[in-house]
């Protein structure tokens, strides 16, 4: 069975009159949810195990899950289940996330993964079918507790999307737009009669997050030009310096490159890799290359939302301790 539920939301996670009124709807980003854990190619062994056709079936071990690293963990999931529907995407995955580190989370279409980077910052509450049971902190506070506040739970877990978003506003106004919707710059005119003008203050603001995303030296010079006039891999980074603008401690990046060609593609994975001296990035790819290239360590879910294996990146491709993800890597199914 096969389910795709849309969801529109904005930069700072909001949705509805607020952002309507600020923005078109090109301005926001669409969460595509597709749940496939039944059909053509997978299979439900006796015990309730779902497979993909070509995967062995095992039982996997606890063991292979439990990652021990040096330092302190920007993320703790414990048991956490999702469902859409009647349908369960996450089966009680359990995982800590280092801090300033890049985490890669891979696996077989509709195993989940990006199901569970969404819930790490709430964006599953988007979804009216969707229920979350489990626990995730972020700096050691629950996410989940009754009274969070969402807009300033994804500011500080930011998202940036698998297709570039760029609001349809100059390039300066995509970056200065979430800190003025937080209140935290305020460039207008009573702003300016009241001797408030924080105008210098918005200046260092965009050229420090276009710095960071390694834009700045190619629009310097047109920072009033629409942002849709950017290429794509420009668009894409640009979405990366506004998630940035808001000063999040993690980045959670679902597919940022899939969209992009070779070039591009290069330019957001040594972007990523320099992210990860000062934020948390936890990415789902497709690319197993990619996530070789610029991952710490590497979640493997396969078919039925499991968590099967999570380690060093380096042990995961070149020694995993489970079959089946050996055979996922190896490209025998999936």
């Amino acid at each position: 069975m096969s389910s795709d539920t849309h969801v529109e939301t904005d930069e700072t996670g909001e949705s509805g009159t607020d952002t309507q009124t600020a923005t078109s709807a090109s301005e926001s980003s669409q969460i595509d949810v597709s749940t496939d854990s039944s059909g053509p190619g997978v299979e439900t062994s006796a015990g309730g195990r779902v497979t993909t056709s070509g995967e062995s079936h095992e039982e996997s071990q606890a063991a292979w899950t439990e990652y021990d690293f040096d330092g302190d963990a920007a993320l703790s999931v414990t048991d956490l289940d999702v469902y859409y529907g009647d349908e369960q995407a996450i089966q009680s995955v359990s995982m800590d996330i280092p801090e300033q580190s890049v985490t890669a989370l891979i696996g077989p279409s509709g195993c989940g993964k990006s199901t569970f980077l969404r819930s790490l910052n709430r964006m599953n509450d988007r979804i009216k079918s969707a229920r979350v049971e489990g626990s995730v902190e972020v700096d050691g506070e629950e996410v989940y507790q009754e009274g969070v506040n969402l807009v300033e739970l994804r500011k500080r877990v930011g998202m940036v999307f698998q297709h570039p978003n760029p609001f349809p506003k100059s390039i300066r106004e995509n970056i200065s737009y979430g800190p003025r919707k937080h209140g935290e710059i305020d460039t207008g005119l009573l702003a300016r009669l009241l001797g408030r003008d924080d105008s210098d203050a918005e200046e260092q603001l965009v050229e420090r997050s276009l710095r960071q995303a390694a834009l700045y030296d190619e629009v310097k010079d047109r920072l009033e030009d629409n942002a849709l006039g950017l290429s794509g891999g420009q668009q894409q980074r640009l979405c990366i310096a506004r998630c940035l603008a808001v000063d999040p401690e993690v980045i959670l990046m679902d597919e940022p490159a899939s969209a992009l060609d070779p070039i591009a593609t290069s330019k957001i994975e040594d972007l990523i890799e320099d992210l990860a001296e000062e934020y948390t990035v936890v990415i789902v790819t497709h690319n197993m290359q990619q996530a070789a290239r610029i991952s710490d360590q590497t979640a493997v879910f396969l078919t039925g939302g499991e968590l099967v294996e999570y380690d060093d990146t380096e042990k995961i491709f070149e020694n995993p301790e489970s079959q089946r993800v050996e055979d996922y890597i190896t490209g025998k199914f999936g």
